[in-house]
């Protein structure tokens, strides 16, 4: 087992302050809007999950700006690599795995969101962002095309939902079993 690395080593892979601002917002948002989803699905027609319907849709069109500002900033401010003990550490698969979890939770940070819009304008119901801010429809009222789009959000929220996990759950075996300070690249705090 590779020795982990020194303070130093792990101050200079740390990722940017404004990097980690938005990597910590994104989880939030994503949590609280995956509660906030499977809750108000159960609830009855009612003023409750009205409101909780909105507040969804905010929330889902909040977090695809926090992921348009995150992937605009990750475009123009290159990640800090991998510490090399790290890398070499890793078996292939585990970086294989590292690689294509970002990459697909990066595209269903886009996905989600989008096919909620998309059902949402197909339901007819018009998103109006913290309720003063309209937004188009991304597709005419069709009410077939919602129902199929429906499942669709759905099973991509719980894909996403899922990675998360399994993201969260790779962090705290490098903290716990490796203790190789990867997790502190992303907490706040200069750690």
């Amino acid at each position: 087992m590779t020795p982990p690395p020194s303070d130093h080593t792990r101050q200079a892979a740390r990722y940017s302050s404004v990097a980690i601002l938005l990597h910590w917002l994104l989880a939030l948002v994503i949590v609280s809007m995956f509660g906030v989803g499977v809750y108000m699905t159960d609830l009855p027609f009612s003023p409750l999950r009205l409101k909780l319907y909105n507040w969804h849709k905010w929330a889902g069109v909040t977090f695809l700006a926090l992921t348009v500002l995150r992937l605009l900033w990750r475009v123009t401010h290159r990640p800090p690599a991998l510490p090399r003990a790290i890398s070499q550490a890793m078996p292939g698969w585990q970086m294989q795995a590292y690689h294509a979890t970002h990459h697909v939770m990066y595209v269903l940070f886009f996905a989600v969101p989008l096919m909620g819009w998309a059902y949402s304008s197909a339901a007819g119901f018009p998103i109006v962002w913290f309720g003063q801010i309209p937004l188009p429809d991304l597709l005419p009222a069709n009410k077939e095309l919602a129902e199929l789009i429906k499942p669709v959000h759905k099973w991509l929220a719980l894909t996403l939902m899922a990675l998360a996990g399994l993201h969260v759950a790779a962090a705290i075996k490098h903290q716990l079993i490796d203790r190789d300070g990867l997790l502190g690249r992303m907490l706040p705090g200069g750690r």
